[in-house]
């Protein structure tokens, strides 16, 4: 057995590991701690893909499979953590004070379910891009790793940030199903963007990038969580720029 051929298999399946402790923290209500598995799986997704090419050992098997990873952290985790937030806009209490989790419960609200259009719209996406030839050196809709960053940023910015207008838009039912229905078109549309790998260190043929990644460190350090959804949003104009860019 080549057991260099397996090494990125083996990270492949470590970010599964991660998506799947993710899941069961996120169906808990322990949206944070879900998050953070999720950044764990991300990393490692990032990171397969770079060994495999390294190591000269890319295969269908760990293609494939690096999708089906991807399903879990960055496709059911975002949705069952929508389905959280939703539940928590729109649910019903119970005696106890806690949020009634059963669909017979008399008068529970379906609106959460919408949150699951995310996960649907992931596996299409994951599926799409396996099949796509034009996605090797760039992206058509949006990564389902970006998409999946600006949901877990939610709970944190709920948690952590000082901002009240950016825990009033979350708390808001209406928002949290615009932001799902929104990240599902995104994932699927046809929006090339580019992908932050450089062809060289040069600043003509990369100044969107570095600009881009600059603007991102300075939202970061100023905004801290509130940022990352603005960094995906940023991401999305500087891709249309750069569109325009070329075409020109």
């Amino acid at each position: 057995m080549n057991i260099k051929s397996h090494i990125p298999n083996f990270i492949t399946l470590l970010n599964l590991l991660s998506g799947i402790i993710a899941v069961m923290l996120a169906v808990e209500g322990k949206l944070m701690l879900a998050g953070i598995f999720v950044l764990i799986g991300i990393f490692f997704d990032f990171f397969d893909g770079l060994i495999a090419r390294l190591l000269n050992v890319q295969s269908e098997l760990g293609k494939q499979l690096d999708s089906l990873a991807d399903m879990v952290t960055s496709g059911v985790v975002p949705g069952i953590i929508l389905y959280q937030l939703l539940k928590n806009t729109s649910g019903v209490w119970n005696e106890k004070g806690l949020l009634a989790t059963s669909f017979f419960t008399e008068g529970i609200s379906y609106v959460p379910l919408i949150g699951f259009l995310f996960s649907l719209a992931a596996a299409y996406r994951l599926a799409n891009f396996n099949i796509d030839e034009r996605q090797t050196s760039s992206f058509i809709g949006l990564p389902t790793p970006a998409a999946t960053l600006f949901v877990i940023s939610l709970p944190f910015i709920m948690h952590y940030s000082s901002c009240e207008s950016a825990i009033d838009f979350i708390h808001n039912k209406w928002f949290l199903i615009g932001v799902t229905l929104l990240l599902s078109y995104l994932m699927n549309a046809n929006l090339p963007l580019f992908a932050l790998k450089l062809k060289d260190l040069s600043w003509k043929n990369n100044a969107i990038i570095y600009i881009f990644l600059l603007l991102s460190l300075v939202l970061l350090i100023t905004l801290k969580f509130v940022a990352i959804p603005l960094i995906i949003v940023s991401y999305i104009l500087f891709s249309l720029i750069k569109t325009m860019l070329i075409k020109n």
